[in-house]
């Protein structure tokens, strides 16, 4: 019997080479779900521009995603397409753009990433302004919150919602807040609003640049995080590109078992990466699943697999057949 037409057509036609590791991934992590595991998910490259959200959002209403780290940008500009979606513009053309073009996009104000160009005052000072006040809350009464704890309360304020211009339930920030998702987020300050803040705290309008919490409290949260669930279930790790959002994260087990010399610490239980990195050069995010393993990371009987491709293509598909969508 028909399932969903998505899974149909991906069980008809990917059959070989990285269309069957796309399969293969998926029914991976659908198997380890449905025997009470968790999947943790990171997210690199531009994800939330390239609006993953679509689908992101509703596999963690659905309980198919349990924690997620990911970049800066990636937290950020999923809300900056929320309150200013209307004014981004694509540019289809842009392997063609010359530096002059490049400059004409400066001059009216627009960060191009790839093909879409992120409008700096509808998004970027629109956001800036709204998770500023909160910075000087919190710096004022001496409180402390991890950069994601901002966006949360931000979103729960409802203070964004008269400049929402997509629907909110595309957003897998505004479901993740919903959720209380955990979130790590690892070198936030290279983000736009992690620059934002710098200059905040050289002007002075912020008095303790610890009134936002850093990457050594994230890995701690994340250890913590880790300990309790995996005490209890299988967590597998879900990748979608490289850099630091998946290095980071996947630290956490050798961290736990050969620095705090905790025995027993359970290895990640399913592995998968999307990633179009070249496998050579000495190249973090294009490691083999199995160099992992000296690393203390996985384990032999991980399941573990690699789908070389765009990950703007691969992670809907998967994530769609997840959803019988």
């Amino acid at each position: 019997m028909s399932e969903s037409p998505v899974r149909d057509f991906i069980r008809h036609h990917y059959r070989h080479f990285n269309a069957a590791s796309l399969i293969d991934a998926a029914e991976g992590y659908d198997k380890l779900l449905s025997s009470g595991g968790k999947m943790f998910v990171t997210l690199a490259g531009a994800m939330s521009t390239a609006e993953l959200g679509l689908s992101l959002a509703e596999m963690i209403r659905r309980d198919k995603i349990h924690a997620i780290t990911c970049t800066g940008a990636n937290l950020e500009e999923d809300l900056f397409n929320l309150v200013a979606h209307d004014h981004y513009e694509r540019v289809p053309n842009y392997r063609d753009l010359t530096r002059l073009d490049e400059q004409a996009l400066l001059e009216r104000q627009l960060n191009r990433v790839t093909d879409t160009c992120i409008p700096e005052e509808e998004a970027m000072r629109r956001l800036e302004r709204a998770v500023g006040e909160l910075w000087s809350q919190a710096d004022d009464a001496g409180e402390r919150l991890f950069p994601h704890e901002f966006l949360y309360r931000l979103i729960a304020s409802g203070k964004l919602e008269p400049s929402y211009q997509i629907d909110p339930a595309n957003s897998w920030m505004v479901a993740a807040s919903e959720k209380s998702l955990p979130l790590f987020v690892p070198g936030w300050e290279d983000s736009t609003l992690g620059n934002v803040f710098a200059a905040h705290c050289m002007r002075g309008d912020i008095k303790s640049a610890t009134t936002v919490k850093g990457g050594i409290e994230y890995m701690m949260e994340l250890a913590d995080w880790y300990q309790a669930t995996s005490a209890a279930a299988p967590v597998g790790f879900f990748q979608i590109g490289g850099g630091i959002a998946g290095d980071f994260p996947i630290c956490v087990v050798p961290m736990l078992e050969q620095d705090l010399r905790i025995e027993g610490v359970r290895k990640w239980a399913y592995f998968c990466q999307i990633s179009d990195s070249t496998t050579s050069y000495g190249s973090y995010s294009g490691a083999v699943p199995n160099e992992k393993i000296t690393w203390g990371k996985l384990s032999v009987d991980t399941p573990s697999f690699i789908v070389e491709s765009d990950a703007t293509i691969v992670a809907p598909l998967i994530f769609a057949y997840l959803l019988d969508m």
